[in-house]
């Protein structure tokens, strides 16, 4: 006798992650005090790794942040040294992820600038940098480092074009010019071979970054697109952006046709924008709101539903923006398998809140922690650039992922400013385009002006010091001036 289908029961999927929760650190290691910049652009103006934690901070005149070891928790003393080299608000900064010392930041002042942070962190403001970039003709809102490549960044600017930096040479060397309006978004692919971006064209493209060619491009009229990440080795693409009606929603993409989306979900009727992360270890997407306390989490399938809700963290404190530590800086004792650093714009705080995997054994968790990209880069610049892909060297998070980076970051001696690519000198006579712009050039120029004064007032000091050492050794009586090459005598 057959036993009859159960259809009539719903269909329900067992998952390791259907428990996980969010835990907010204590008090304690909580960082406060922090004056977390009010600038309005989307970012999330942190960037962790397992050393430091950078926070862009409001400031005076000119662009600053702040760079605390990630252990030194509590009040930060208002004076507390920072990262204040720009001419304009700092809209953006990344960790090098093969060299934790090394930080970049982007501003409205068109530069992007590389900075090495002592070991020990900050004893005084750091003023100079290791590398001035100059090629963006406006404002540069975006910076992205190579996932496998040492010494490849991309920047974005609101000129449109999206430049790859030679570290190494301290140079532009490619330029991506297909986009007709300002690039919210940029993500790559686990191997760096692909480039995705969301543009406020309202189009979503998928981009071979080597040649600028773009491989795919999708301009659909029912989701305006706001932010885009790659999912891992999926061969997915996940955008998070508005429907017709106003809803946040959320949609899947095959990167090889973006004709139409996998699928879409409404979120809710919010306003904010969707910040995606995506775990591509766990596979698990997790969604928060830029102004809202909560985030959301799913797990991510090849297979219908493709998208299974898990749960949601809940608090009353709206977020500015979330930096989140690489998978070699968790707390693998805990089963912690994210980690995220909310911004808390009108206390000045920062809370570190764990998605953890409920796990009673005190071994490793050989299942939630498979290999990973680790601190070692799959390529050179020079190997990239020539058309070699690898993807990323791997670690186990088991055997105490603390190794020390053998990697040294030597900056190129640079004289020139800016930089031909593609034929196309990015500096020559670019005229400012707005009124904003043309104060910014005048400010700039006088600020070069002011240090150059500052610089010839501390030489005219110096000479008439020295003028007056060389009097008093000619005048002083215990000793002998002889006015020929043998100079002096006691």
């Amino acid at each position: 006798m057959t036993t009859p289908s159960m259809s009539w029961r719903p269909t329900y999927r067992s998952s390791k992650f259907r428990n996980v929760y969010g835990k907010v650190a204590n008090r304690e290691h909580c960082f406060e005090g922090i004056p977390i910049t009010k600038n309005v652009h989307d970012n999330h103006f942190c960037a962790v790794n397992n050393k430091f934690l950078a926070i862009v901070t409001e400031s005076a005149g000119g662009g600053s942040f702040v760079v605390i070891p990630v252990t030194q928790f509590g009040r930060i003393d208002p004076h507390y040294p920072k990262v204040c080299g720009h001419q304009g608000n700092v809209l953006d900064i990344k960790w090098n992820p093969f060299h934790d010392n090394i930080i970049a930041s982007c501003s409205e002042d068109s530069s992007v600038r590389i900075w090495e942070v002592p070991d020990d962190g900050l004893r005084r403001n750091l003023t100079e940098s290791v590398l001035e970039l100059y090629g963006h003709s406006r404002r540069v809102g975006l910076i992205e480092w190579h996932p496998t490549t040492s010494g490849i960044l991309f920047s974005a600017g609101y000129d449109y074009k999206i430049l790859i930096w030679n570290l190494e040479i301290g140079e532009p060397v490619k330029m991506i010019d297909c986009h007709t309006d300002v690039i919210l978004c940029m993500s790559f692919n686990t191997e760096g071979s692909l480039l995705a971006t969301s543009c406020k064209d309202k189009k979503l493209r998928v981009i071979e970054p080597r040649s600028g060619k773009v491989l795919q491009e999708a301009n659909f009229k029912n989701h305006k697109v706001n932010r885009v990440v790659f999912l891992g080795n999926m061969k997915r693409l996940l955008t998070t952006g508005v429907s017709r009606w106003n809803t946040r929603q959320i949609a899947l993409w095959d990167q090889e046709d973006l004709s139409m989306p996998i699928i879409e979900e409404e979120i809710d009727g919010l306003s904010g924008l969707l910040f995606p992360f995506y775990d591509a270890d766990t596979h698990m997407l997790y969604l928060a709101g830029k102004g809202d306390g909560n985030i959301r989490y799913y797990e991510i399938t090849l297979e219908k539903p493709y998208l299974q809700y898990l749960m949601e963290f809940r608090s009353p404190a709206p977020q500015k923006g979330l930096g989140v530590m690489p998978k070699h800086g968790l707390d693998v004792g805990a089963c912690e398998v994210f980690r995220f650093y909310k911004l808390v714009t009108l206390k000045g705080l920062i809370e570190p809140i764990s998605m953890i995997v409920p796990r009673r054994s005190e071994t490793y968790q050989e299942d939630i922690y498979p290999m990973t990209p680790g601190t070692e880069p799959a390529l050179s610049a020079d190997e990239w650039l020539s058309g070699i892909n690898r993807g990323p060297v791997l670690m186990s998070l088991k055997e105490g992922y603390n190794r020390p980076n053998k990697l040294v970051f030597k900056a190129p001696v640079k004289e020139k400013k800016g930089g031909v690519v593609n034929g196309i000198d990015l500096l020559e006579n670019v005229p400012p385009r707005t009124e904003n712009e043309l104060l910014q050039m005048f400010f700039r120029q006088q600020e070069e002006l002011r240090r150059l004064k500052d610089e010839l007032t501390q030489k005219d000091i110096k000479i008439r010091q020295l003028e007056l050492e060389l009097n008093n050794i000619r005048n002083s009586p215990n000793i002998i001036y002889r006015g020929n090459s043998n100079g002096f005598l006691g």
